[in-house]
């Protein structure tokens, strides 16, 4: 594929610069930050980064994107949620009314505690890569329960920390954070097949 495919990163708050050098990384990508229908419409696939999940989703609605992005996802686009991202996604928030409710899964906010309870752990997930790669977890949520269409891509001491469902990846902790770029490589592969698959 000759062509740059388009991944935009929803920068109303979060990693978002994180997420642009790492995709930066990529020559067969351009970066656009999307807070904009425009800006939505020109792109392949999408990141939502880190950050506060209500405050993003009130953002979402206030800048008139909310449904349209909805739209999109619901449609085939893919989307990659990470730690507040995979909040928006969830179709179930315990203890609270979900947002995007796209994704089959139900997952539980602040699950590993405060900011002072952050950490980071090498683990290897099959899917992404082949060795060990560095988990940042901060503030992390996990994923209490998904369906059976959901894959389940990683687990930390038996929960849940990264989720694949058709065009929907959703991770607890933050690749952005670390100087691995598989996890931006797997979404720009997932993006790849959707283009190919039109």
């Amino acid at each position: 594929m000759n062509k740059k495919i388009k991944v935009g990163v929803l920068s109303f708050q979060g990693s978002v610069k994180e997420h642009i050098k790492i995709l930066k990384e990529f020559n067969n990508v351009e970066t656009v930050e999307v807070k904009t229908i425009k800006k939505l419409n020109e792109i392949d696939g999408i990141i939502l980064p880190g950050g506060e999940s209500t405050t993003i989703s009130k953002l979402l609605k206030t800048f008139g994107i909310f449904e349209p992005l909805k739209k999109r996802i619901e449609n085939g686009m893919p989307v990659w949620g990470t730690c507040a991202g995979l909040i928006l996604l969830a179709k179930k928030i315990q203890g609270e009314t979900s947002h995007l409710a796209v994704m089959d899964i139900s997952v539980k906010r602040n699950a590993y505690g405060t900011q002072l309870n952050s950490f980071v752990i090498k683990s290897k997930i099959k899917e992404i890569s082949e060795n060990e790669i560095p988990l940042v977890f901060i503030r992390a949520p996990w994923i209490e329960n998904a369906k059976s269409n959901v894959k389940i891509l990683s687990k930390i001491n038996n929960h849940i920390t990264a989720a694949r469902q058709k065009n929907m990846l959703a991770t607890s902790f933050h690749p952005e954070l670390t100087n691995n770029n598989e996890f931006h490589k797997y979404f720009i592969n997932m993006i790849k097949e959707t283009i190919c698959t039109k």
